[in-house]
């Protein structure tokens, strides 16, 4: 496993974090705990979860891990911002839902500090200077070490952090967006912000729900019935394989495979290591239900694919881009800056 500093900051992360959203879902606490014990034992020192993953289960699985582990040789990744109550005041990014939250995460995961404590998503409804207040002011007491946010927009993004600079308060670290060979919009103002401000990405899902593990094939009627696709269709999570299951995804996948073949890795591992080249990418973020798919998700790291080969996965991913990201806006404002 190698290691990367988050953002502009002098923490060191290793360049796969392991995702808990599994645990205590699909995940049992004895597989939880072996998953853990894999990952550390391979190199890996940073682990995400949230409150809301599974009703609080995961981060209550972490803790009893956590236990049994040097706390400062672990960094551990939460998040606020969902409902984790009926009351009006059990969601949003308001200071008395912040400070709540926190103190839950707290309890949940046995520790007295959270190295990295990341906005779940944009709140419409809280002024930002209340919500980056009550974070600035978490750093200072100390319970927590670096802030973040997740699934923000580009202007969110940099709203937040022109705020935090005119302010004098703690800015974020890092983002953690949606980011994979299926989902390449994040690389429109998102990746760009994040370059030009020292942020770290840490991207989520970077597998998406499965599509890049290996299991989906061009000339399937319907997902694997072990694949999250066909869980989460059964359970309703939101997932469907109607989202995907169109001719982009196949000419993506039928590049993936073959590429994999020329690299002599899997599929999966092609996937990640294409997002670990990306510009501003410091961790990409690996579900694993199972520890045999850690296993193989660990093989992501440790080698690079050629730039051929990236060459080739980009433009099997690429989408039509419009206005204002296509060729001819950029040639108007190229054009703009020399009157």
């Amino acid at each position: 496993m190698n290691y990367r500093h988050l953002g502009k900051t002098g923490l060191r992360v290793s360049d796969l974090c392991l995702g808990a959203m599994t645990f205590g879902r699909e995940t049992s606490e004895e597989d939880s705990f072996r998953i853990m014990d894999r990952f550390v034992a391979s190199g890996g020192n940073f682990i995400d979860t949230a409150d809301v993953y599974t009703q609080g289960s995961s981060e209550e699985i972490v803790g009893r891990w956590l236990k049994g582990q040097k706390r400062d040789d672990v960094v551990i990744a939460t998040k606020v911002r969902f409902a984790m109550g009926s009351g009006p005041n059990d969601v949003g990014l308001s200071r008395k839902h912040i400070l709540a939250g926190v103190e839950a995460s707290l309890r949940r995961l046995g520790t007295d500090y959270i190295d990295l404590f990341q906005v779940h998503a944009w709140d419409p409804k809280t002024p930002l200077e209340e919500t980056l207040s009550t974070l600035n002011d978490l750093v200072r007491r100390g319970v927590v070490r670096y802030i973040g946010a997740s699934n923000f927009r580009g202007w969110q993004l940099q709203k937040a952090i022109d705020l935090s600079k005119r302010h004098g308060w703690e800015a974020f670290t890092c983002l953690q967006p949606q980011y994979n060979l299926l989902c390449r919009a994040t690389e429109y103002e998102l990746i760009p912000v994040c370059e030009s401000e020292g942020l770290g990405v840490i991207p989520w899902s970077p597998l998406r729900g499965g599509w890049l593990s290996g299991k989906f094939k061009r000339g399937m009627a319907e997902p694997p019935q072990d694949s999250r696709v066909a869980i989460a269709e059964e359970k309703g999570w939101g997932e469907k394989w109607s989202t995907y299951n169109n001719e982009h995804t196949w000419n993506v996948l039928d590049a993936l495979f073959s590429v994999a073949e020329q690299a002599e890795k899997t599929p999966a591992q092609t996937a990640l290591n294409w997002l670990l080249q990306k510009p501003g990418v410091t961790a990409p973020i690996i579900g694993a239900r199972t520890l045999a798919q850690l296993e193989s998700n660990l093989g992501g790291s440790g080698w690079s694919l050629t730039a051929e080969q990236i060459a080739q996965l980009d433009q099997a991913s690429a989408m039509p881009v419009t206005y204002p990201y296509d060729a001819a806006a950029e040639r108007q404002q190229s054009n703009g800056r020399n009157y």
